[in-house]
């Protein structure tokens, strides 16, 4: 198992159940008890789970969005051929709005070879852009929220308001076609809404995963999204549901 899928499997695990064991968690995953240990010391630095004499307990909620630094970790490849098919759908010349998130992270790193205009709603993808050669970046005002360094609140809405994109790309927490898409955070699923608001078309990006989750605060209706970009191997009565609801569902 490699280390990130083994983070995320501990961290899942430590959540659900409140604490587990050292030697528990080597049963579940396969590895060493000193491999645990060492996972356990790399996920208490990133404020994920509090360390105890012969285990550990979480420190996350379970509605709670686990920290950036761990889930950039997760799913690189899928998040990269995700992102490969998003930036090929788009039109030199595009104006586009690109969400916050780890998704997102990937298909910023994919647009710094295009002519395109792109307002990234996060500083790592500003980060990832600011030196592409073609490409005309556009930075909204805002404040970042911590470790996501997500723009938020009155001056990120009204930069948004300001402006009318080609494409909106937007991250996913949870996406169904019965609940829509969803957010962790209110004021995350306030900046998704007004991107959508300013956007002609809505291109939704979302792991498998995120196809079984509604998570606390609700972004718009599936019916808003022109497409949906996920793995292939999302649960096909998900990617079915959507379908109907109107969604051009891209499995990659």
């Amino acid at each position: 198992m490699m280390t990130a899928d083994r983070l995320k499997k501990i961290t899942d695990a430590v959540r659900e159940a409140g604490k587990l064991s050292v030697s528990e968690l080597a049963d579940l995953t396969g590895a060493s008890e000193m491999t645990i240990r060492r996972d356990l010391e790399v996920l208490a630095g990133q404020g994920v789970v509090e360390r105890y004499r012969g285990g550990a307990r979480s420190l996350l909620l379970r509605g709670e969005e686990p920290p950036f630094a761990l889930r950039v970790q997760e799913g690189r490849e899928a998040k990269r051929r995700i992102a490969s098919r998003v930036t090929q759908s788009l039109a030199d010349g595009e104006s586009v709005v690109l969400d916050s998130g780890t998704t997102c992270l990937e298909v910023a790193r994919e647009l710094e070879r295009r002519r395109l205009t792109v307002m990234p709603l996060s500083l790592h993808a500003a980060n990832a852009l600011v030196k592409a050669p073609h490409l005309t970046l556009l930075l909204p005002g805002g404040q970042p929220r911590s470790g996501e360094l997500a723009m938020t609140g009155p001056l990120a809405l009204a930069s948004l308001a300001a402006l009318r994109f080609d494409t909106a790309v937007i991250g996913c927490c949870g996406v169904t076609a019965a609940e829509g898409i969803t957010a962790y955070d209110l004021e995350d699923a306030a900046i998704k809404r007004a991107a959508i608001a300013s956007s002609r078309r809505i291109i939704a990006v979302a792991d498998a995963s995120k196809l079984t989750r509604t998570t606390l605060a609700f972004v718009a209706p599936a019916s808003a999204l022109n497409t949906l970009v996920t793995e292939k191997d999302a649960p096909v009565d998900e990617t079915d549901a959507l379908s109907k609801a109107g969604v051009s569902v891209q499995l990659v």
